[in-house]
C-alpha cells in the first residue's frame, strides 16, 4: 500500500483497496468508554477530544462510495497471516507462559511500563518456544517481515528473539501509554476504551467534519502503485507514501517504482517509507544513476525512526528530490 499526495490538488490515492469488514472493524473501534484511572490533564498535550459514536462512523462511512470499500486485497503474498492475527498469537503464546500482555495497559507512568517490561515481557525472549518461533522466517510474515527483508533485520544480532525484544522494549518503554494507539492495539488488540485515550487522528471527534467534508477527495484504487504512476504526467507529484511496500520488493521491481517516482516527481517533492531493517534498502539495489537525483536525509530519518510510535520498524526513511 502507498499514497500520493498532490499539494495543488488534495488527493488520497490508496493502491490496495479496503475489505468492507475493515471499514466495520472501524465502526466497532469507536464504542469506547472509560480507563480505569482518571485522566490526567498534563498527559495530553493535544487536549481531550470525544471519540465518534456509531452513527457519526456510520455517516461517514455512507458518504464513500461502496464500490470502493468491498474489493479483496490483492496485494499481499498468498497465505500471509495479517498483523491482527500475529498480535493475537502474540497474546496466545505470552498466556502459555503465564503472562497477560492487556495488564500493560494498568500502567500508570513510564516507570510502570518499563517495570512491566523487565519482570514479565523482557523474560519470554528467553523462552525456548519463542526463540524457536521467532527463528524461523515464515513466523515472521504476521509481522510484515517478508523473507528478503529477515536476513537483514537479523544482521549483527545474535538471535532474532533479541531484535524483537529490542522492538517490544520500545513500543513498552520509550511512549506514554496516553499517547500511543500503536500501544493499545499491541498489548489490548483494541484502542482505549477511555474517551480521551489516544486514537488515530481520523478517529478523533474533532476531525470528523473535516473528514465528512473531503470524503470525496479519497480515490481507492485496486491497481499497483508503479501502475498508477505510469499513467501520471511528468513533474507532477509532490508526496510519496511508500509505508513498508518495499520490504516485499525484488530489485526490478523497486527500480521500475522509483523511475516512475522520479519521472512524476516535482523538483523538491519527497518520498518515506519504512523499513524493517534499520537500514534503508534503496543503496545497492536501485540503480545509482535514479537515486542520485535525491537527497537522503540522514539526520531527521533517524530523528524520524526515534519519534515512530508504532515501534515495529526499524528505520524510517526520507528522501528529497533535488532541485
Amino acid at each position: 500500500m502507498a499514497t500520493t499526495f498532490r499539494a495543488s490538488e488534495p488527493l488520497i490515492l490508496v493502491t490496495t483497496s479496503t475489505k468492507r469488514r475493515e471499514v466495520n472493524k472501524d465502526r466497532r473501534l469507536v464504542a469506547c468508554r472509560s480507563r480505569e484511572r482518571d485522566p490526567d490533564p498534563g498527559d495530553h498535550p493535544l487536549g481531550s477530544p470525544e471519540q465518534f459514536t456509531p452513527r457519526e462512523v456510520d455517516d461517514l462511512v455512507a458518504s464513500v462510495s461502496q464500490s470502493n470499500v468491498t474489493h479483496d486485497l490483492v496485494s499481499r503474498p498468498a497465505g500471509i497471516v495479517v498483523l491482527g492475527h500475529a498480535i493475537g498469537f502474540g497474546h496466545l503464546l505470552a498466556r502459555l507462559h503465564g503472562v497477560d500482555l492487556s495488564k500493560m495497559l494498568h500502567a500508570c507512568s513510564l516507570a510502570e511500563q518499563r517495570a512491566f517490561f523487565e519482570t514479565s515481557l523482557a523474560p519470554l525472549f528467553d523462552k525456548p518456544l519463542v526463540r524457536w518461533a521467532t527463528g524461523r522466517q515464515m513466523s515472521l510474515y504476521g509481522l510484515g517481515i517478508p523473507p528478503a527483508q529477515y536476513a537483514a533485520l537479523a544482521a549483527g544480532a545474535p538471535h532474532m528473539a533479541t531484535v524483537l525484544r529490542d522492538r517490544v522494549e520500545r513500543l513498552s518503554c520509550d511512549f506514554s501509554l496516553d499517547d500511543n494507539y500503536f500501544a493499545w492495539q499491541a498489548f489490548g488488540r483494541s484502542y482505549s476504551d477511555r474517551a480521551t485515550g489516544p486514537l488515530p487522528p481520523y478517529l478523533k471527534q474533532a476531525h470528523f467534519e473535516t473528514i465528512r467534508a473531503r470524503a470525496d477527495r479519497v480515490e481507492v484504487l485496486n491497481r499497483s502503485f508503479t501502475e498508477y504512476l505510469k499513467s501520471r504526467p511528468n513533474r507532477s507529484l509532490d508526496r510519496y507514501v511508500l509505508l513498508d511496500a518495499q520490504d516485499w520488493m525484488s530489485d526490478h521491481q523497486l527500480n521500475e517504482l522509483w523511475r516512475e517516482i522520479t519521472r512524476t516527481a516535482r523538483p523538491g517533492a519527497r518520498a518515506i517509507f519504512r523499513t524493517a531493517a534499520e537500514l534503508s534498502l534503496l543503496p545497492g539495489r536501485v540503480d545509482d544513476v535514479l537515486l542520485r537525483q535525491w537527497r537522503y536525509e540522514a539526520e531527521q530519518s533517524r530523528d524520524l525512526t526515534r519519534r515512530d510510535r508504532s515501534a515495529v520498524y526499524g528505520g524510517f526513511h526520507l528522501y528529497v528530490l533535488a532541485a
